[in-house]
């Protein structure tokens, strides 16, 4: 993308000539949004005016259709309301880029022009979708139209089958033997054998929590160095299972590890905005969990499900995790105390309108089978309890958790036709599923318990067909894709955060390619204090503005809106062009992207 600003904008006004002219001849601001409305006005009637002599009469239905929606977000984004909601007027912004004001380049970026480029364009219906080809079921009939159908789905499966061979699943055999490697140091350097691998009580007592364990068993680049540097220095808690270390590649990141290495290692701008955050007192609690929780240890959002906390660490560190501001090195003082434990338990059931709990924290499964059999046992002895989840990475951090005492306690209370007992997981990448963590499936599967998982969409693994690739992983691997998660809007995860847009063009172009049961999970957006929005759903987001640096601003609305009135809420997002450009330098083909534009 070598084009200049003022380069960029000269397409902008080549795009929508109609619209410049209107800038160019209007004597302030206000007369220009009049007759640019009276114009999207006329676009909107002559897409479906079946008289219409305009460019749009010939034009092909697909195309018409995001006309309409470039129509309505642009629309959306010159109205008043929202720039006073937003405090900021891209429609000034143009004006003074008209008049040639001066510094008016200076006040925008590169992802502003091109987000205008791109709705000019699609207004006047030239974002690229018009049929090259006649429709082939209009030209051919019967078999030779099931004929040349099939030729072209197979042209969608082979550009699957090429982008999948890009990336790695944990149970590829070469990644095998270089992993087996890297356990082999991992026990030399702790002294310990397979015995102490196998049993889970090792790996809590030998969990990885300083830079120079890490650095003497892989390779760090300066980056990562620098990002724990300052964990260390400022107490930052990252903790690490021997397990999850032997994921690694030893060598250094490679594409095959840097979505595993990510999770894990906090990075510099990670850890400088969370040390900021503790000195300035912000809070860090994204999703309001505080003003969610009727009592200590519960949070609830929906009217039959609720969350119990009973425990405030894990074996392992997410960086990117919801709950990274109450989430405590394993070693600190992590438990809910008993009295809370037992007064949530007593509030759930005297809730009878509560039919599931979802059991987290922190992860719950490092607790003792004793402690988890006390809590779990409490809620299954609750009439109207029907579903316990247990939200829970062990899986994929630590499977060798998943042993004989523990399935049994699972099979304890998993009851046919009576209550369901759940595992919900959290695989970010192919490469985490392991030959350990497909046995520890393969174990709890075997009581009949269901395996779900939910996946959040990242940077790290939103380029083409990776997460497609995670799903057909997963699938046969025996867990059931059930939510992608847009990555939290929290500033300190800035690096893992990637554009709506993207997570919708996935599910468009890239998830919907695959069979159904492979593509059962919802893209969902965490609204903080109402929880889950479905992406999927035009009717509970929309754009209403698009800031000078390139960022969307959306306004999410509540799942109970056709229950009742609710407040919104205003999402900025992550600029559109500026991940295209960490894309590109990541060696990606943006080309492959470029329909992002058009999803809102």
């Amino acid at each position: 993308m070598p084009l200049s600003k003022k380069d960029v904008l000269e397409r902008v006004w080549r795009a929508e000539p109609v619209i410049h002219d209107i800038l160019l001849e209007s004597r302030h601001v206000e007369e220009a949004r009049f007759i640019i409305f009276n114009y999207l006005d006329r676009l909107r009637r002559n897409l479906y005016n079946m008289k219409s002599k305009t460019y749009y009469a010939d034009m092909n239905v697909v195309e018409k259709r995001n006309a309409r929606e470039c129509i309505r977000v642009l629309s959306n984004i010159m109205r008043t309301e929202n720039e006073h909601l937003t405090n900021t007027s891209p429609l000034n912004l143009l004006y003074d880029l008209a008049h040639s004001e001066e510094q008016a380049l200076d006040n925008i970026t590169k992802g502003f022009l091109l987000e205008f480029y791109t709705l000019f364009l699609g207004i006047r219906g030239k974002y690229g979708k018009q049929s090259r080809h006649d429709t082939l079921l209009d030209v051919k009939k019967d078999r030779d139209a099931a004929i040349e159908r099939s030729s072209q789905l197979d042209m969608y499966g082979n550009m699957m089958r090429r982008y999948f061979r890009r990336y790695r699943s944990g149970l590829d055999q070469k990644l095998i033997r270089e992993r087996r490697e890297l356990k082999s140091d991992i026990l030399r350097f702790f002294n310990a054998g397979d015995s102490e691998w196998d049993d889970y009580q090792w790996h809590l007592k030998h969990i990885i929590k300083d830079i120079k364990t890490i650095s003497a068993l892989v390779a760090l680049d300066d980056e990562e160095r620098e990002g724990l540097r300052l964990a260390t220095k400022h107490h930052l808690p990252f903790e690490i299972t021997p397990h999850y270390l032997s994921l690694f590649n030893k060598n250094g990141r490679t594409d095959h590890d840097r979505a595993i290495r990510a999770q894990v290692i906090p990075g510099p701008r990670y850890s400088r905005n969370v040390i900021e955050n503790w000195t300035t007192g912000k809070d860090m609690d994204f999703m309001g969990e505080k003003a969610t929780s009727p009592i200590d240890g519960v949070t609830r959002r929906y009217p039959r499900i609720v969350i119990i906390k009973p425990f405030q660490s894990c074996p392992q560190i997410c960086v990117y995790c919801q709950r990274n501001w109450e989430i405590k090195d394993i070693d600190a003082d992590v438990m809910l105390p008993k009295r809370k434990v037992s007064k949530a338990i007593d509030w759930i059931k005297n809730n009878e309108n509560i039919t599931e709990v979802l059991v987290t924290g922190g992860d719950p499964l490092t607790l003792t089978n004793s402690y988890l059999a006390d809590i779990i046992g409490q809620l299954a002895n609750i009439d109207h309890i029907e579903r316990i989840r247990i939200g829970t990475r062990i899986p994929v951090t630590l499977p060798q958790r998943i042993n004989d005492g523990l399935l049994e306690l699972l099979d304890t209370y998993h009851e046919w036709g009576k209550r369901e007992l759940a595992l919900v997981t959290h695989f970010e990448h192919p490469s985490e599923i392991s030959p350990d963590s497909l046995e520890a499936i393969k174990k709890i599967r075997k009581l009949g318990m269901n395996i779900y998982n939910q996946q959040v969409f990242t940077y790290f693994n939103s380029r083409k067909f990776e997460t497609a690739f995670l799903r057909t992983c997963l699938k046969v691997a025996g867990i059931d894709p059930y939510y992608s998660f847009n990555c939290m809007g929290k500033d300190e995860t800035i690096d893992f955060r990637v554009p709506i847009a993207r997570i919708e063009q996935e599910r468009k172009e890239e998830a919907r390619l695959l069979p159904g049961l492979a593509r059962t999970d919802e893209p969902v957006f965490n609204v903080p204090r109402l929880g889950k929005s479905d992406l999927q759903a035009w009717q509970d987001h929309e754009v209403v503005m698009i800031l000078p640096d390139g960022r969307r601003i959306y306004r999410f609305y509540s799942w109970e809106t056709k229950l009742t009135t609710s407040k919104d809420y205003l999402y900025t997002d992550v600029g559109i062009y500026e991940y295209l450009e960490r894309l590109e330098r990541d060696g990606e083909n943006v080309n492959d992207y470029l329909s992002i534009w058009y999803y809102f």
